[in-house]
């Protein structure tokens, strides 16, 4: 009882990230308005928005007991690609589609190679083979594999040249209102499916905010994203010329990790606990969303408010390593076991087909 009043509102990492937040916030608007160095304004703002996406999940989390398990994992899924759309939406308006198009690929290849590989590797080394076997993981690859899969068709219609290629903005906009379709239809799936399995053991800290101050971080954490998103893409142009990288680097690695990698350390921590089965459905919820929500909306934005023109058709080297990515997570959802080598190997593959991508 004595040990459940004493619990601060605040503990060192809810400083750390509202501290860190605040500061880097203010130097990205100097840096924004006092016309620093591209490169130097790049990187602030790329680190303020890491915090901002950071402090987004925190207070998600934080209303986690309010909302029911259920609706939470759901509501932090959908808000932790906020600042990611933002960056989008203004990268749009300054006309940096392909940084668009490869920041939507890269985010999925962040979770399924990068996010993932960590996770095995972690929770390899610490716990031996991770088991993963479970209906629950194997529904979540299932689900993953359609929506991606999904989100590609516009592309491969466009390489094969079939009729429908050739209507590219209406065929995005047709595929994406089904995709919206799609994700409304699942969500009285994941709203029953997060409250079983391993859920018990994710509520063990009741939270430690007020939900007023949970509500008011998170509207805070927003307007602010909204600001620094801007600054970001502001100085990304220059910065991508001052270090001689293309735009689709750009938004494979930088804005892909900047806007929603932070977020998905969750799932690192969840395996590194043993709980591996759990880890593994909430990495691959991320790509899902991002298949299923953020691109559908920003072609929809794109066409509705007259920016830059996105379409879902997306080139044949990030087609080919979206569906390699894709196909290597479902194989081993399907074998129902990893272990920390597959784990490198997924970083490794991720290190490869980054690499690739740096001179666009």
């Amino acid at each position: 009882m004595a040990e459940t009043t004493t619990t601060p509102t605040f503990i060192r990492s809810d400083l750390i990230i509202l501290g860190g937040g605040g500061a880097l916030c203010t130097l990205a608007g100097i840096a924004h308005y006092g016309h620093w160095n591209s490169v130097v304004a790049f990187i602030v703002s790329a680190a303020a928005v890491c915090l901002l996406a950071s402090l987004v999940g925190r207070s998600v989390e934080q209303l986690g007991d309010r909302f029911g398990p259920g609706a939470t994992g759901v509501l932090q899924s959908a808000l932790g690609n906020l600042p990611e759309l933002f960056i989008c939406i203004f990268a749009l308006r300054a006309g940096l589609v392909d940084v668009v198009r490869a920041a939507l690929i890269g985010s999925i290849l962040a979770n399924l190679l990068l996010v993932l590989g960590l996770a095995f590797l972690v929770g390899g080394l610490k716990n031996g083979t991770q088991k993963l076997g479970s209906e629950r993981a194997r529904t979540i690859s299932v689900l993953m594999l359609l929506s991606v899969t999904a989100m590609a068709i516009p592309s491969i219609a466009h390489e094969v040249h079939s009729p429908a290629g050739e209507h590219e903005v209406p065929f995005s906009v047709i595929v994406s209102i089904i995709l919206l379709a799609l994700f409304a239809l699942s969500l009285p799936f994941s709203l029953r499916r997060e409250e079983t399995s391993d859920e018990p053991a994710m509520e063990q800290e009741a939270p430690r905010w007020p939900i007023w101050l949970a509500i008011s971080l998170l509207a805070l954490a927003g307007a602010l994203a909204a600001f620094v998103s801007d600054w970001f893409v502001n100085a990304l142009e220059p910065a991508m010329n001052s270090l001689n990288i293309s735009q689709t680097f750009a938004g494979l690695v930088i804005v892909a990790i900047a806007g929603n990698a932070i977020e998905n350390v969750v799932g690192v921590q969840l395996a590194a606990r043993g709980q591996s089965e759990y880890a593994f459905s909430v990495i691959l919820n991320s790509p899902i969303q991002i298949a299923l929500v953020l691109a559908p909306v920003l072609v929809l934005v794109s066409q509705i408010f007259g920016l830059a023109s996105l379409t879902l058709v997306f080139g044949p080297m990030l087609v080919v390593s979206l569906i390699l990515a894709v196909l290597l997570t479902a194989a081993i959802a399907q074998d129902g076991e990893s272990t920390w080598l597959e784990g490198a190997t997924l970083i490794a593959l991720y290190g490869i087909i980054a690499t690739s991508f740096w001179w666009g």
